[in-house]
């Protein structure tokens, strides 16, 4: 049985991770008429569905009693403030890359997110050694430079690069800078995020509550501060349609899927789940989006980011 949830985990996250940034691409391109969702009140969303997940969750883990769920609520959450406001730090962190990576895929193709947003394992290592005090061999630190080298080839211009407009090339630098502060964010709140897990013993169900309730608040803060004109005028869900919902649902389902992953498989099988997500997004994007054109330094990247 165990065996089999590994498995099924791991399968998840590659359909996940896929068909969120195949998803997500897709429907900050789509040409529609009215106005386009705001992806600050998506996050929003998402957080929110992550919360009832969780607690359906450490519903069940009660044995489907609501007088459990709600003293198991007032134990680990509200009778502990301390541990809970510790998880404010990366929730902040983790809203704003969830928003980052919103721009990201408006101003860049699939497959090269997909390629550059693999440094998030550079900065995860190089977080890990400095906070955790972890200590990477020699072939560790070895592929780790193969793959900034990869990520520079990607980025490096294409004939077809250089004869784009000027505006091309400045939404490219913009979802570049995007994903990139994504990068760093996701590294240290991940790292973050891990060493307080190690520190206590509260479940992974109960910590993605209370993230969410941070990430709900900061998220809240952000559609306020820069769309709240907009949500006045047109309403927090403006521009939803099927396929928005498609990728808040899938964006909530992600922390819920890392952290089976975390429980039930292992980090060097999730690279392995990553890499075939890097491929999948990379055909179906060059198939079906149809929103890019692979040059020899893409191969040569998704080959090193995949190895």
């Amino acid at each position: 049985m165990f065996a089999n949830l590994k498995y099924v985990s791991l399968g998840i996250l590659v359909f996940q991770t896929t068909s969120l940034v195949l998803t997500m691409r897709y429907s900050r391109t789509l040409k529609e008429e009215g106005p386009r969702y705001l992806s600050s009140t998506a996050v929003v969303v998402a957080e929110l569905l992550k919360i009832m997940a969780c607690i359906l969750l450490v519903y069940k883990d009660s044995k489907c009693s609501l007088r459990a769920l709600n003293r198991v609520l007032h134990d680990e959450i509200l009778n502990k403030p301390m541990e809970t406001l510790k998880l404010a730090i990366p929730s902040g962190i983790y809203t704003l890359q969830n928003n980052l990576l919103y721009v990201a895929l408006s101003n860049l193709d699939a497959a090269t997110y997909q390629v550059t947003y693999q440094l998030k394992i550079l900065t995860t290592a190089l977080f890990s050694v400095s906070m955790l005090s972890k200590k990477l061999g020699v072939y560790q630190w070895l592929s780790l430079v193969i793959l900034m080298t990869g990520v520079a080839f990607v980025q490096w211009p294409s004939d077809s690069q250089l004869d784009s407009k000027e505006l091309s090339a400045g939404s490219q630098f913009v979802g570049l800078m995007a994903v990139l502060t994504a990068c760093f964010s996701s590294g240290f709140a991940g790292v973050y995020f891990e060493k307080i897990l190690k520190e206590t013993k509260q479940s992974v169900w109960i910590r993605n509550i209370q993230l969410g309730f941070f990430g709900s608040i900061f998220g809240l803060m952000g559609v306020y501060i820069y769309d709240g004109e907009l949500v006045s005028k047109n309403g927090f869900f403006q521009g939803y349609n099927r396929l928005t919902w498609i990728v808040v649902v899938l964006q909530a389902l992600g922390g819920l899927v890392i952290a089976a992953v975390i429980k039930y498989a292992d980090n060097i099988l999730k690279g392995f789940a990553t890499s075939l997500s890097i491929i999948l997004s990379t055909l179906i994007s060059y198939f079906w989006l149809q929103d890019f054109v692979p040059t020899r330094w893409l191969y040569a990247s998704s080959s090193s980011s995949c190895s």
